[in-house]
């Protein structure tokens, strides 16, 4: 079995736990990397339509709760985990750079003209973010302040299904105040059409 020092990088460096220095300057520089709240979510969507696109199909719901968090759940594979010297090590995506986007001059831009940096800018930017997922060998949680990881990476009872839940309260002093209405949140939604993931939408209210 090879340890996590050996691991290819492909989207992040699996040898970090977390990178200060990158959280901080997510934060200096918030006004640019998300302009608002619907940007937030196209990151979390960007990744929901990798795993749909990876699977040949999938879908996400996006729930935007009375409290102001924001949850995204898809039915994808579940954020890679491998076992590491008898514990499990989930790829560090909301801690760490994705080296897709922040290692180079032309990242891809998401629907509404912001380029994607990744899903380490919605933890960055959220003052509080618990990321779930489940795979077909195990599923985890592990929540973080700011980006940075304030529980251990705890395991959960598996429930037969995989997917990636991530749940975030921006911060409104990095964040405009700026809630999500019922339109604007179809339309942030509707921005993955044409892509192989169906994205359903619940409201506080209860409305779809």
């Amino acid at each position: 079995m090879t340890s996590r020092g050996s691991w290819k990088t492909v989207t992040h460096d699996w040898s970090a736990t977390v990178d200060h220095d990158h959280l901080a300057d997510i934060r200096a520089r918030a006004s640019t990397l998300a302009p608002d709240l619907a940007h937030l979510v196209l990151e979390v969507l960007a990744y929901a339509a990798e795993e749909a696109e990876a699977r040949g199909g999938g879908r996400a719901v996006v729930t935007h709760h009375r409290d102001g968090t924001v949850s995204v759940a898809d039915d994808g594979r579940g954020t890679d985990t491998r076992p590491d010297g008898g514990r499990a090590v989930r790829k560090p995506i909301m801690a760490t750079r994705d080296v897709r986007f922040f290692d180079t001059p032309e990242p891809p831009v998401l629907p509404d003209g912001v380029a994607r940096r990744g899903m380490s800018v919605v933890a960055a930017l959220s003052t509080r973010l618990v990321h779930l997922n489940r795979r077909a060998d195990g599923a985890w949680t592990q929540a973080y302040e700011r980006g940075v990881p304030v529980t251990g990476l705890d395991p959960v009872p598996a429930d037969g299904s995989t997917g990636t839940t991530v749940t975030f309260l921006p911060d409104r002093t990095l964040v405009p105040l700026t809630s999500l209405g019922p339109d604007q949140l179809r339309r942030v939604a509707g921005a993955f059409g044409g892509q192989m993931l169906q994205v359903v939408v619940h409201l506080a209210d209860g409305d779809e």
